[in-house]
């Protein structure tokens, strides 16, 4: 009878290749199975690691519920799953959640391999001490209740970590000013780890001005107000 398999939680670079580690390269390559949340995205990553090709099962937020059966079924079988993300560290403000939950419930090994974190990389370079600080995540789609959050976000007197999808940098700048007013200090951290990374510092207004009509994968940082 075969050992029951493994589910790895593998972190991929965020956009330099070179931020793979050797473990996760290692795992990737003994993987029977890769879950991922975009087919094209995980077959790129195999081929620009020089990867065999594996079986690759889609897991997304639409469809994490129903996958979690063939996924137990496979850990059943003996075999190993390395779940990944489309960049960074899975499950953070991605999919993931309910296979873990299902994965761990079942008996079944769960194992984290480290690496790139957009979180980390971008709290890394900051200019003060955020701790504690308070990971809002994406805010809602609907403006009045965005700027509702915002509001609320406010009041908490500490670092607040927002993202959102690389066209509404933009937007999330002129909400962020349009609540907290043009005095508010922040670090926005833009495309990260690609040639054109950027690390933006200052009060709202002026980030605003200088970030324009720009759009790229970014986290922003609101720092504390005393």
């Amino acid at each position: 009878m075969a050992s029951s398999g493994i589910l790895y939680i593998v972190a991929t670079p965020i956009g330099n290749m070179q931020d793979i580690t050797l473990r996760a390269i290692e795992v990737l390559k003994n993987a029977d199975v890769i879950l991922c949340e975009e087919r094209r995205e995980g077959t790129t990553l195999l081929k620009r690691l020089n990867i065999a090709s594996k079986e690759i099962l889609q897991v997304n937020e639409h469809n994490e519920k129903q996958m979690q059966q063939e996924v137990l079924v496979h850990l059943a079988m003996g075999k190993n799953i390395a779940m990944i993300s489309d960049c960074g560290t899975p499950v953070f403000a991605d999919p993931g959640a309910e296979i873990i939950k299902t994965v761990s419930q079942a008996g079944f090994s769960v194992v984290p391999i480290p690496g790139v974190s957009s979180l980390m990389a971008a709290l890394s370079i900051l200019d003060f001490r955020a701790e504690p600080f308070y990971f809002a995540g994406f805010l809602p789609r609907q403006e009045n209740e965005r700027l509702k959050a915002l509001l609320r976000l406010k009041q908490l007197k500490i670092a607040v970590v927002l993202m959102d999808t690389p066209y509404r940098l933009g937007r999330m700048l002129q909400d962020v000013l349009k609540t907290l007013g043009d005095k508010q200090r922040i670090t926005l951290a833009f495309n990260l780890t690609l040639p054109d990374e950027k690390i933006y510092r200052g009060e709202i207004k002026s980030v605003l001005e200088q970030v324009g009509v720009r759009k790229g994968e970014f986290i922003l940082i609101l720092h504390p107000n005393p």
